[in-house]
Order: C-alpha cells, then sequence, then structure tokens
C-alpha cells in the first residue's frame, strides 16, 4: 500500500489548517487509518512523532509572521495554539535559540530589504546563534573532510522539501558596538558552496539602541549560487556615533550545502572601501504627490 500519498495529503491538510483544533481522530480519517495505525506510519514517513510535525510546523508558520508582519507575539502565540505568551516564548526560544521579541529585532531585514539575546542552547559553537526561519529542516555541524585551513569547517545544509524560497538558516552573533565607535569594520569568511539553489552570503547589520537599522550589507546585491570551491568574501561597514549593536553572520536562503572557515573581525583603515546597503536607494528623491490628486497610473 502508497502510505506516502496519504501523509502528504495529511501533511498538506494540516498546512492549511495551522490555526484551527487539529485532533488525531480527524487526522486518521483524512488518511484513511487507524488512529493507532496512522501514529506509527506518520513517524515512519516523516521522521517526526505527529504532534512534534504539527508543533515544528506552527512555530514555523509564527517565525514567518515575526518576521514578515508587525502583529503582535501575543496574537500570534494565540494565532497558532499556544495557551499564552509566555509558553510560546519558551517553545520558541527552545526551537530558535531566541525569544519571539529578540528574534524579530535580529532577523527582521536580514533578507528582504525592501520590507520595511539570552543566546538560547548551542553546544556546538560557543558564542555563536545558529537560527533560521524553519531550524528543524536544516542541519548545522562541524566537518572534519572539508575544511579551508586548521581541522574542521562549519556546515550549513537544507535539503528538505518544505524549505521555501523565503527560509533560511543563518549562523551568527550580536555583541555590542562601543569599541568600535567610528572605526571601519571587515568581516571576512572562506565559504565554499554545493548546490546553493537561492543564495548565501555574508551579513553585517548595526542597530542603534532604538534596534533601527543604520547600516547594513547581507552581499544579496552579489550573492553566492551554485557550486563554488573555497574564496574569501568579506563586508566592510563603518560604525556609527548611533550604532549600539553588531550583527554578524553567514546565511544560506533556501536549500543547498555551504561551509564556512577561517572567520575574521576586523578594524581597517579608510582606504578600504565600504559594502553597505544605500538603505535610501528606492526612495524617490523628492516629495511626491502632495496634492493627493495623482492617480496611481500616474505616479507609475
Amino acid at each position: 500500500m502508497n502510505y506516502s500519498q496519504s501523509i502528504q495529503k495529511t501533511i498538506s491538510y494540516i498546512d492549511a489548517n495551522l490555526s484551527n483544533k487539529l485532533s488525531l481522530d480527524e487526522l486518521s480519517d483524512i488518511a484513511g487509518f487507524s488512529k493507532y495505525h496512522f501514529l506509527r506510519i506518520f513517524k515512519h514517513e516523516t521522521g517526526s512523532r505527529l504532534s512534534e510535525h504539527i508543533q515544528n510546523r506552527r512555530m514555523a508558520q509564527a517565525a514567518k509572521l515575526l518576521l514578515f508582519t508587525q502583529q503582535n507575539i501575543l496574537d500570534i502565540a494565540l494565532t497558532y495554539r499556544f495557551e499564552s505568551q509566555e509558553a510560546f516564548t519558551r517553545a520558541f526560544k527552545k526551537e530558535y535559540n531566541l525569544p519571539p521579541g529578540r528574534y524579530r529585532k535580529a532577523m527582521s531585514n536580514l533578507i528582504h530589504i525592501k520590507e520595511v539575546p539570552d543566546m538560547g542552547k548551542n553546544n556546538l559553537i560557543p558564542g555563536w546563534i545558529i537560527t533560521g526561519t524553519v531550524p528543524s529542516e536544516y542541519s548545522v555541524d562541524f566537518d572534519r573532510d572539508i575544511f579551508y585551513k586548521g581541522t574542521r569547517s562549519v556546515r550549513i545544509k537544507g535539503e528538505s522539501d518544505n524549505i521555501d524560497d523565503e527560509d533560511y538558516m543563518t549562523v551568527m552573533q550580536q555583541f555590542k558596538a562601543r569599541d568600535y565607535i567610528g572605526k571601519r569594520i571587515r568581516f571576512s569568511v572562506f565559504i565554499k558552496t554545493l548546490d546553493v539553489e537561492k543564495w548565501c552570503g555574508l551579513w553585517m547589520r548595526i542597530n542603534s539602541t532604538t534596534a533601527n537599522i543604520v547600516k547594513f550589507d547581507n552581499m544579496q546585491n552579489r550573492p553566492i549560487k551554485g557550486t563554488n570551491d573555497w574564496n574569501y568574501y568579506s563586508v566592510v561597514l563603518d560604525i556609527p556615533e548611533s550604532g549600539n549593536i553588531i550583527n554578524i553572520g553567514v546565511l544560506l536562503n533556501g536549500t543547498g550545502t555551504v561551509w564556512m572557515d577561517h572567520v575574521n573581525f576586523e578594524i581597517v583603515d579608510k582606504n578600504v572601501e565600504t559594502t553597505d546597503v544605500d538603505l535610501s536607494s528606492e526612495l524617490p528623491e523628492k516629495p511626491v504627490n502632495l496634492s493627493l490628486e495623482e492617480s496611481n497610473t500616474d505616479l507609475q
């Protein structure tokens, strides 16, 4: 019997109803199996228990709402059927290594420039945060067979069919900007890639005390794609007086594999050109339609 089609049908139903109550009776009926048999084949086909799968999908959708909307955290928690904001925060922090509010501040605008941390657990790379939109669909580990220098590299890998175009994984740090105010900083990494379908790159962002982005570069204007041998990449930013937090990281958007090695963060002189994105580049040069009379067609 072809169990895969029945389980996929159930998974599609779950994804379409994540904000609704989902019962075992309902889902086993959709799959066409007894409850016991359904639970057994679901675990066999997906590698996850049914309750874990539903929780992971709800958390993934909640993460996207945090990143791409201004919806408040309590409403997001209730939308995905958490009993309270506190329960949602505990579960989210366990999965994403950051509480929801800090995740939103740290990760917003990381990919989509146009869309205007208690560090959590991470015993793999002390001092670094491993997080993204769907952490359960990516893996981050040490690779002792492929490395640029030394004895190992860090590998970010995404191969799941559940990874969408908007999904990403990043290995990142946050630290105070105080000692770098007025300095020009270069964050550099040696990168190797395999079958990167969307893109990957280094990113550095400077936040003010009010969490506004004051400087930013994520290499999206010069992305690393496909398969590439070891190469040197860097981002360079000036740290302004208003800088409060420096965020750095390596990011994989979509599927593929990225190896990172020989990371460096250093002060450079002013002869080194900056790479920051002009956050005002898509704004008009002056006010438009102050009379409020022009149509959308007129403005195009």
